[in-house]
């Protein structure tokens, strides 16, 4: 079950920041941008910025971004125009082909590279997956660093990921492919699948390690079975799991099974005393 935080995770956020991140907010800058709108398209030469109302379509390369109200300030300099803040006001849609981004407000800082979407009912989809979050998404472009902030939930397939905070930090190879380093849910962090229930205060994923652990009074459902400890590690390389006791006299773990029951989950018990020997 803990596989789960690593797998869904993975595969949404990392899809969903592809989409989101790289083609939206940072596309194909060779491509023409195509901007229309149904009601004007403004030039304001004295304070260098162009503004589009109502129905605002702008495309470049496979990404298309929709509001009612696009402004892009720019400076001049040579022969053409540096654009160094994107600002999407009203119902704003921003869809590639890997996902659809939605919320009220967007907003591109080129310069530092780094983008937020705020709003009443924001939300991430892509292929069947979805993230929400009451506060605000937020990505930093160069150093590949992606938040969901806010009451953050995943949903994938029936699986729900439930955090104050999601965080993806990624890598980028020689090719610019970024991939997957680290993923963590921050606060209150529930996990819940068609058979358990999981819950903490801090998980963390490592890419290089393929480990996840879950930290801090954490509790794992399976029906009416339960098991209880400071801390859960899972390794998907060898595919074994191990739940851990913290320290100090109240630090053992606890398991209560009821016979009859659907079949208890498959993890190992370790008082952290012992966890040198076992791991």
């Amino acid at each position: 079950m803990i596989r789960f935080l690593c797998s869904f995770c993975l595969v949404f956020l990392l899809s969903s920041s592809n989409g989101w991140a790289q083609t939206t907010l940072n596309p194909d800058r060779n491509e023409p941008l195509e901007i229309t709108a149904d009601d004007s398209l403004e030039w304001h030469r004295t304070k260098l910025y162009f503004k589009a109302r109502k129905n605002v379509r702008a495309v470049q390369g496979g990404t298309t971004l929709i509001s009612d109200m696009l402004t892009a300030r720019y400076r001049e300099g040579g022969e053409g125009m540096d654009i160094h803040t994107l600002q999407a006001d009203g119902h704003v849609q921003i869809i590639s082909a890997q996902s659809k981004a939605y919320g009220d407000h967007a907003t591109y800082k080129v310069d530092k590279g780094y983008a937020v979407m705020t709003g009443q009912n924001l939300r991430l989809i892509s292929d069947g997956q979805s993230v929400t979050a009451r506060d605000k998404f937020q990505y930093w472009v160069n150093s590949g660093r992606l938040e969901a902030i806010g009451h953050a939930v995943a949903v994938r397939l029936g699986d729900k990921l439930e955090a104050d905070k999601l965080i993806a930090t990624f890598t980028e190879d020689k090719t610019g492919k970024r991939t997957l380093k680290t993923l963590e849910a921050i606060g209150h962090v529930v996990i819940t699948t068609p058979t358990e229930i999981l819950t903490g205060e801090l998980a963390i994923y490592q890419a290089a390690t393929n480990i996840a652990e879950i930290h801090n009074n954490v509790k794992i459902m399976r029906g009416p079975n339960v098991l209880q400890g400071d801390r859960a590690q899972v390794n998907l390389e060898t595919n074994v799991s191990k739940i851990f006791g913290g320290t100090g006299e109240n630090g053992r773990v606890r398991g209560v099974f009821y016979p009859g029951s659907e079949t208890k989950p498959i993890i190992e018990a370790v008082p952290d005393s012992k966890k040198s020997a076992k791991e």
